[in-house]
């Protein structure tokens, strides 16, 4: 009946309500590092009476389908469940711990040794994998998500991702990008990509010599990925606020470009409509405070590891590698990705 985001931060405040959802400001006492997910819960159930059933979407669970959560409201709204909570099937075989120091021998959980199968002919066991917890009223104010008349909810292991630690993050970008709800709106092929110069294609650093000759540098890897863009169909063009012309023009990359750019959304604006592109059609990779409105206006933007913040808060995609450091290449990457995705979208 109601969406809403249970935060005590200004700015996660200000993203929700733009994305339509309604806010609750969540108290000190609940928003400790140590706070639990029903302490919140059950706070925001003592401002909200007219509140009946929850359920609690785990904000580390990102590959998470609209599907799904209809299913599971049905269940409890339809067939009488009190509780409803998501799992994922696993194959993994599990042996008893033995501590340091203990003198014993470690024992097979669910398995026999002398009549070992191959795991994928196994049906495997069902794991909580904290994507949703669905709950009646009565229940969150006794201080449980699970009971009652309760079911499990079983996702399929490609949506099932989970963020705990840093090295989920990688995992969960490439699940997401393969396997992600991109919304109701078909997903759109890029065709443009537009790249900032300075910052982004270079380090940003320019060398002047002493009869006063600039030179900048850039990374090969960032021409490769340019060059794989473009045989994947997608314009490249370039940006700049400096008339960088003669560098342009040195590096031979055979991209349409505009130099002296005072007004970047203008000309990216302009490019689209000379295109005869959709926004989600383009992408736009930048670094510096006057990227951030052609960012926001992409279908598709990422900044370089070192670009300012505000750019930074504006990008969908940051990289992991630096401007002039393989930035752009890292980039032609991730829409790479996307493209599969949007292939796979349409075989289904």
């Amino acid at each position: 009946n109601s969406i809403w985001v249970s935060t005590d931060h200004d700015e996660i405040e200000k993203v929700a309500k733009q994305f339509g959802a309604q806010v609750h400001r969540r108290s000190p006492e609940v928003s400790q590092d140590s706070s639990t997910s029903l302490e919140a819960i059950r706070e925001f159930l003592n401002h909200h009476h007219e509140v009946d059933i929850v359920g609690n979407i785990q904000a580390t669970s990102p590959c998470l389908h609209p599907s799904d959560l209809i299913k599971v409201a049905d269940l409890i709204q339809k067939e009488g469940f009190d509780s409803v909570f998501s799992v994922v099937r696993r194959h993994q075989f599990r042996w008893s711990e033995v501590k340091k120091g203990e003198n014993k021998m470690t024992e097979p959980q669910n398995l026999n040794p002398a009549k070992r199968y191959r795991r994928q002919d196994w049906p495997g066991e069902l794991y909580e994998n904290g994507s949703f917890y669905f709950a009646r009223r009565h229940l969150i104010e006794k201080g449980y998500l699970q009971g009652g008349k309760m079911a499990y909810y079983e996702m399929r292991a490609e949506h099932s991702v989970d963020i705990d630690i840093d090295i989920d993050w990688p995992i969960a970008e490439q699940r997401v990008l393969s396997f992600g709800y991109f919304g109701k709106e078909p997903l759109k092929e890029v065709k443009l990509l537009v790249c900032n110069v300075d910052g982004c294609l270079t380090n940003g650093r320019i060398y002047v010599t002493e009869d006063q000759k600039e030179m900048v540098s850039y990374d090969y890897r960032d021409i490769v990925g340019i060059d794989l863009l473009k045989k994947r169909g997608i314009q490249v063009r370039l940006i700049s606020e400096r008339d960088c012309s003669k560098t342009l023009s040195a590096m031979k990359l055979g991209c349409i470009a505009k130099v002296s750019a005072t007004n970047k959304l203008k000309v990216l604006e302009d490019w689209q409509k000379e295109m005869g592109l959709s926004r989600k059609e383009v992408a736009y990779l930048g670094n510096e405070e006057s990227d951030v409105e052609c960012l926001k206006k992409a279908g598709m933007s990422g900044v370089p590891a070192d670009a300012c913040a505000l750019a930074q808060k504006a990008a969908g995609y940051i990289c992991k590698s630096s401007g002039g450091c393989g930035a752009v290449r890292e980039f032609a990457e991730h829409i790479f990705l996307l493209l599969e995705k949007v292939n796979s979208a349409r075989k289904q």
